[in-house]
């Protein structure tokens, strides 16, 4: 039985592998420069954009498994789903991270700063910065059933940040692109999706979804090993 876990895990890692690869080929040398882009600088930094939109779905994934996890943990109480809100909420910010980071190469040229308090910038750094306070206040806690119940009630409301920012550049006048079911005339740097850019941007949001997955099942296991140890430490203490 553990063997066929392992061989799943196996060829999970194996296909994340293979997808990412696949992406930074995609991104970096299949997709053709966007039309609308004439610097070599602004074309070059185009192509954080398929990362960008992959660190995305990464990072909206791990927060909706958070909030998930959050509301049957309420229910259950069982430590499983608990850890799994845990571990999805550090791949969330370590994409929403990613996300900030890219997002902030692709503006210098294309918007001439690394940083401006738009709508969806802001409210993304907000994201951000409310699922780091999660990991710092879960790690505040001492007592496991105090800390998991109210990391769980914050991870329900957290997450209503990460609908709010999707919804930000189409409520909102903003310079950011709306990429996906819609446009923005105020936007600045945006770019016509051709087939070819359209297919690696899907690619990529698939590739990373991929990855997120594999990340998840490492992750959570590492953290039952944590508390198996623990509680191996407490009986022989």
């Amino acid at each position: 039985m553990a063997k066929g876990r392992d061989l799943w895990m196996l060829g999970l890692d194996v296909i994340a592998a293979i997808a990412v690869l696949v992406v930074l080929y995609m991104a970096l040398v299949w997709a053709p420069d966007a039309a609308n882009l004439t610097t070599p600088v602004e074309r070059a930094a185009q192509r954080i954009f398929y990362l960008h939109m992959g660190a995305n779905v990464g990072a909206g994934l791990g927060f909706l498994v958070t909030f998930v996890a959050s509301i049957i943990y309420l229910f259950s109480r069982r430590r499983i789903w608990d850890m799994l809100a845990l571990s999805s909420a550090e791949l969330g910010v370590v994409f929403a991270t990613a996300v900030l980071a890219t997002g902030s190469i692709w503006a210098r040229p294309t918007w001439n700063t690394w940083w401006t308090w738009d709508p969806r910038l802001t409210t993304a750094a907000i994201v951000w910065l409310l699922y780091v306070a999660y990991l710092m206040l879960r790690g505040a806690l001492t007592d496991p059933a105090r800390r998991a119940r109210f990391a769980a009630v914050y991870g329900i409301f957290a997450f209503f940040s990460v609908p709010l920012t999707f919804m930000s550049i189409r409520w909102w006048r903003t310079i950011h692109p709306v990429v996906l079911g819609g446009s923005n005339p105020e936007a600045q740097g945006g770019f016509t999706l051709g087939p070819s850019i359209r297919l690696t941007m899907f690619v990529a949001m698939i590739a990373f979804a991929i990855l997120y997955t594999a990340l998840l099942v490492h992750r959570v296991r590492l953290e039952r090993a944590a508390e198996e140890i623990e509680q191996l430490k407490e009986q022989f203490a």
